[in-house]
């Protein structure tokens, strides 16, 4: 009998604590609108003998975010930036190059990438800071600037992730300090040549500000 009363008291006790938890975490429950500006920093890859390199750039995000639970968070993100690619290695063109393929200077294409992602935010609330870690995908579109020979439009698909800050100012108010990292395949915007078809990574250090409704 005593047995079951403390196994009975105890599974109270668990579920007290549970519900005190998810109580705690409607009580921090907040959705903001952020805008941030960041910039974006690519490498070079190399494949089908091309090596393709995007040029570093300044872009901005705006963010749809929800948190319901410390938890549970989710947010609704569209990104620009400048995305031109620099392409050079050895392409086959017409004679009087050899059947193997000339090299040729390296062809520049002037592009905008546009990038929108749904991503699961998890995050803490101390005092008047929420540090917080994400991961999501998308779609990252390449579209290259108009009136370009040889260029052609590019769609990847994207994976997110991060982590950052939210540094509360006044109420409703406050300042968002973030990392994104991108990784996708490098996109084929040149009829010249084809893209190297590897995985690259771009690095998105971020500064902004958000309001909470």
């Amino acid at each position: 009998m005593i047995k079951i009363w403390l196994r009975t008291a105890g599974w109270i006790a668990f579920l007290g604590l549970l519900s005190l938890a998810f109580v705690s975490g409607s009580a921090q429950a907040q959705t903001d609108v952020a805008l941030s500006i960041y910039g974006a920093f690519s490498g070079s890859t190399n494949g089908n003998g091309v090596q393709q390199s995007p040029s570093n750039s300044a872009g901005g995000i705006i963010e749809l975010r929800h948190i319901s639970h410390p938890l549970i968070g989710y947010d609704i993100t569209y990104s620009y930036n400048r995305d031109n690619q620099a392409y050079s290695g050895t392409v086959v063109l017409p004679s009087p190059c050899p059947s193997s393929g000339c090299t040729i200077t390296a062809a520049a294409v002037s592009a905008n990438a546009h990038e929108l992602t749904g991503d699961y935010v998890a995050s803490v609330k101390i005092a008047n800071l929420r540090p917080f870690a994400l991961a999501g995908a998308g779609l990252l579109l390449n579209e290259p600037v108009s009136g370009q020979n040889n260029t052609q439009s590019a769609t990847k698909p994207v994976f997110v992730y991060g982590a950052g800050l939210d540094w509360g100012l006044v109420p409703h108010l406050g300042l968002r300090l973030q990392y994104r990292g991108n990784l996708y395949k490098a996109p084929d915007l040149s009829k010249l040549y084809t893209s190297t078809g590897a995985f690259t990574h771009s690095a998105e250090p971020m500064l902004g500000a958000y309001f909470r409704f």
